[in-house]
C-alpha cells in the first residue's frame, strides 16, 4: 500500500493554473490568503494551496506576516504554501504589497489561466506561473499538518527531468483553445504538487518527526501501510506492535511520536475520511458506509463520527450535496 497516494486520493486533490506572470524589475506581487478568495478560484473545495512555479528568472518568496524567513527561487523551483497563507513574490528581498481582490474569479468567456504583466519595465525578467490546489480537510487529512507554512521545491541540479520541464508545453497548449486544455494544466498543477511532497520527504532529517517522515520508519510506515491497506480490520494495539516487531508500549510510544496520535485515533480518524466520502455517493446508507468502513452499528458510527466531526453522519451529508 502507498500510503501517500491512498491519502492523495481520499483528500480528493485537484488543480488549476491561473496566473501566467511576466514580471520586469522591480516589481512585487502580493497574493491574498486562500481562505478570502477560495469560493472565487476553486467552488467546493474546503482547503485550498497556493503554489508558484518559477520558469525563468529568479524571485523572492515570503509568508506576507513574515513568520518564516523569505528564500530565494530560481528558474525551475516551486514555492508551495500548504496553509494557504497569503504571500508575497518580489523582485527584491523584502517586497510587499497589497493583493488585488478583484483579478480573482472564474473567468466565463476566456479560459485559464490569465496572461498579466507586472513591473517598471527593468531589466531584469522573471516568468512564473501561479494556480491553486483544493482538498478536503476534514474529517481527517494527515497530510496538511504535517506540511510547513511554506515550502521551496528546488529543480534537480543533476539534470534530470523536473515536473516544470513540462509547463511551457502545457502552457502552449492551453494557449491553443483546444479542448481539454484547462483539464491537462489542472492535473499537471496536481502532479507537481506530488513532486513537491516526495522532494520535502527525501530531504527531511533522519531523527525528523511528523506524519511524513512516519512514512520512512520502519516501524510506523508499515503500521500506516497496514492501516490503509485494510482499513476496516478490527485492529488492535497489539495485533499492530506483533506485525511491526516491537513492544506495545514502545509501538505506542513511536507512532505517537511521529504522528502525534495513538495508532487506535489514527484508524478511527482515517476510518471516519473514508466514510465522509463514502456519504457523498448516491444509494449509499449511513449504516452502510459505517460498515464500509469497519463499525459494526449504526449508533456507534454515528457518535463516532459527531465526536470528531462535530456534526452527525445525517447533517455532513446534506451540507456536501449543498
Amino acid at each position: 500500500m502507498d500510503v501517500l497516494s491512498d491519502v492523495l486520493r481520499a483528500i480528493r486533490l485537484t488543480g488549476a493554473i491561473y496566473f501566467d506572470i511576466d514580471a520586469s524589475s522591480p516589481w512585487v506581487g502580493a497574493s491574498p490568503s486562500t481562505d478570502r478568495i477560495a469560493d472565487a478560484v476553486m467552488p467546493g473545495a474546503e482547503h485550498v494551496i497556493s503554489f508558484h512555479a518559477v520558469m525563468s528568472g529568479s524571485c523572492w518568496a515570503a509568508i506576507a506576516d513574515g513568520s518564516v524567513p523569505p528564500v530565494k527561487a530560481n528558474a525551475g523551483d516551486v514555492i508551495v504554501f500548504p496553509g494557504g497563507a497569503a504571500n508575497v513574490l518580489s523582485s527584491s528581498r523584502g517586497g510587499r504589497g497589497e493583493p488585488n481582490l478583484a483579478m480573482y474569479y472564474s473567468p466565463i468567456d476566456q479560459c485559464l489561466p490569465f496572461t498579466v504583466m507586472r513591473g517598471g519595465g527593468g531589466p531584469q525578467r522573471t516568468h512564473f506561473i501561479c494556480g491553486y490546489l483544493g482538498c478536503d480537510a476534514r474529517p481527517f487529512n494527515p497530510l496538511l499538518a504535517a506540511l510547513p507554512p511554506m515550502l521551496c521545491a528546488r529543480k534537480p541540479a543533476d539534470g534530470r527531468s523536473w515536473v516544470t520541464d513540462f509547463l511551457p508545453l502545457a502552457m502552449a497548449e492551453g494557449r491553443s483553445n483546444r479542448p481539454g486544455g484547462e483539464t491537462i494544466l489542472a492535473k499537471l498543477s496536481e502532479l507537481m504538487f506530488v513532486e513537491v511532497i516526495r522532494d520535502h520527504l527525501e530531504t527531511l532529517p533522519d531523527d525528523s518527526g511528523g506524519w511524513l517522515s512516519g512514512l520512512h520508519d520502519p516501524q510506523v510506515g508499515e503500521a500506516l501501510r497496514l492501516l490503509h491497506a485494510r482499513p476496516a480490520e478490527d485492529w488492535t494495539l497489539e495485533r499492530l506492535a506483533r506485525r511491526v516487531g516491537l513492544s506495545r508500549s514502545a509501538f505506542a510510544a513511536r507512532f505517537a511520536q511521529y504522528t502525534g496520535i495513538s495508532p487506535m485515533q489514527y484508524l478511527a480518524r482515517w476510518r471516519l475520511q473514508l466514510a465522509g466520502r463514502l456519504l457523498e455517493q448516491p444509494g449509499i446508507s449511513i449504516a452502510q458506509a459505517g460498515a464500509e468502513v469497519g463499525y459494526e452499528s449504526e449508533a456507534t458510527f454515528s457518535r463516532a463520527f459527531k465526536r470528531l466531526v462535530g456534526m452527525s453522519p445525517g447533517l455532513w451529508r446534506k451540507g456536501r450535496m449543498a
